[in-house]
């Protein structure tokens, strides 16, 4: 038994490039066509990137409405590897009214590069391809900055008082854009705020934003803010303007002070004697907000749990079959196999006494022979914790002539189970205990409303879910689950608070090493750990070397 473990374990032979850098991408497009020949497109750029030879969404822009030649104001934040070739695929879309998802979008054209075309030219402009690759005269522009310095955020709260009133028979729609002033003079959007209907003396939502990203980490670079009217039809009316700098506004926040600007039209300003200002832009607060990475918090104490639960539903074969993907070969580890120790080898390193939950799904278990999903546990139905991956492998193979495969394919309990032990952990307001919860699985989920159900609600808790799908079957349902297609929702509608959820189909990595299996599957881990602590405002326990209270 330990040999097959330790074929799988030989070949696993994980060395992880380091990354080079960070790098931000701005994107806007010109000439949009439009379809609808009554209404402007309301476009999304969707950022994808190739892996093992298929395309994976990264992150996607906002909708902006009504708009030919727009300018996101979303930055995406990949990570740079000199080494490889990055291919990376933007996808632009008009995203229907009331609809953010991409199935019932329109696709208005893609553009493919690499990063490193990217990145060596600073500002890449090529036209946007359409079905065919035949091209139109719509184009993608993206842009190129590197992330280093300081990764703490701001956060920024402003108001408006008596703004020009641009609308005939109704009030003004004021919306809010933020730009940084480059070194060379150009602009970069920071941030557009949302629009405030028929309110000239609206108080914007407040907002986060990395102080690389407000000002390249110097406190004194110029920021220039412009108020608009918001009009349906995309022409904005303008309604003012002001400079500023980040010193400026954290110095009035630091000295209790209230600092407002007069929002000056310039036109206005030369043809009007007596004009003053088109209204006063008043920040409401200012607040830095420290930001950890992954390894602060791992260096602070703070523990990986690891889980795995695997399928035992009859699908994947009599285990004494050869043909079963439960076979047990003398020499040869099975994909149950090698998925468990490319993912559980990782995650065992940040887990202190290595003793893993282990449990089992869909099988009849004995003495009694019924259904368990909960239960099945290796060695012995009342025993689920073992010792390191080795321990899980041998408990696995122990138990396949014990148990008898069945069904059905329920994963929510299990995610239930561990989402239990979590939540324990989310009062503690430490960051002690974060989870991760492995399930290998060859079917399709019979239970899939209550898995999206459970999913939500884990989102809220310090736990990930990592699905590798085992054999050759339809998983269409977890691919849902992973959010490709927008936001995940419970059958009630309520939306997933972060994306937690991985899943890779093994087939993909059939011929690839257990290192790139290893890699994919874990990739999304160090930014949900970080996403779930810093939202929640919780430290590391320990910065160096020092306790801090929490």
């Amino acid at each position: 038994m330990s040999n097959i473990y330790e074929s799988a374990e030989a070949t696993l032979g994980f060395i992880s490039s380091p990354c080079l850098t960070k790098v931000e991408l701005r994107v806007a497009c010109r000439g949009i066509s439009d379809r609808d020949a009554l209404s402007k497109p309301d476009p999304c750029v969707v950022l994808k990137m190739q892996s093992h030879g298929q395309w994976f969404e990264v992150d996607r822009t906002e909708v902006i409405r009504s708009s030919s030649s727009p300018v996101f104001s979303k930055i995406f934040l990949v990570d740079y590897y000199f080494e490889e070739v990055q291919r990376l695929r933007f996808e632009l879309h008009d995203i229907s009214s009331g609809n953010n998802g991409l199935r019932d979008a329109d696709f208005l054209g893609a553009m493919e590069c690499t990063l490193g075309q990217i990145v060596s030219q600073r500002k890449l402009t090529k036209a946007l391809l359409k079905q065919g690759n035949t091209s139109g005269k719509s184009s993608i522009m993206v842009t190129a900055e590197e992330l280093s310095g300081n990764d703490d955020y701001v956060e920024l709260s402003f108001s408006a008082r008596k703004l020009d009133d641009k609308d005939f028979f109704s009030k003004s729609d004021p919306f809010l854009e933020i730009f940084r002033v480059n070194d060379d003079g150009t602009e970069s959007l920071v941030h557009r705020t949302e629009t405030v209907m028929n309110n000239l003396s609206p108080v914007w939502k407040s907002f986060k934003v990395s102080l690389n990203t407000l000002c390249s980490g110097d406190h004194d670079r110029e920021l220039k803010c412009t108020v608009w009217d918001w009009d349906s039809n995309g022409k904005h009316d303008f309604i003012g303007e002001f400079q500023t700098t980040y010193k400026e506004t954290m110095k009035a926040e630091q000295e209790g002070k209230q600092i407002q600007w007069e929002c000056i039209n310039p036109k206005y300003q030369m043809k009007k004697k007596n004009y003053r200002n088109s209204g006063t832009v008043i920040l409401n607060h200012c607040k830095i907000i420290k930001m950890y990475s992954f390894l602060d918090y791992i260096m602070g104490g703070c523990q990986i749990q690891f889980t795995v639960a695997i399928d035992f539903t009859a699908s994947n074969g009599d285990p004494r079959n050869s043909c079963s993907l439960h076979y047990i070969h003398p020499y040869q580890p099975n994909e149950y196999l090698k998925a468990l120790v490319a993912v559980g080898e990782i995650c065992q390193d940040y887990d202190s006494d290595k003793m893993f939950p282990a449990f089992g799904f869909g099988a009849l278990i004995p003495p009694d022979f019924k259904v368990g999903h909960l239960r099945v546990s290796f060695k012995d139905p009342a025993v689920v914790w073992v010792a390191g991956i080795q321990g899980v492998v041998e408990a696995y193979q122990n138990c396949l002539p014990k148990i008898q495969l069945y069904g059905p394919t329920n994963i929510a309990p299990i995610i239930q189970k561990v989402a239990s032990s979590a939540s324990e952990e989310m009062h503690t307001k430490e960051a002690m205990e974060y989870f991760i919860l492995l399930i290998l699985t060859d079917g399709v989920i019979t239970d899939m409303a209550d898995t999206r159900e459970a999913i939500v609600h884990a989102s809220h808790l310090p736990m990930s879910v990592i699905i590798v799908g085992v054999g050759n079957a339809d998983f269409t349902d977890m691919q849902i689950l992973d959010g490709d297609d927008g936001i995940l929702r419970s059958p009630k509608g309520e939306p997933v608070l972060r994306d937690i959820v991985q899943f890779v189909p093994f087939k993909d990595f059939k011929h690839a090493s257990p290192a790139a299996l290893a890699k994919s599957v874990l990739a999304e881990v160090p930014n949900q750990v970080v996403d779930y602590y810093n939202a929640k405002g919780i430290k590391p326990k320990y910065v160096t070397g020092e306790i801090i209270a929490i």
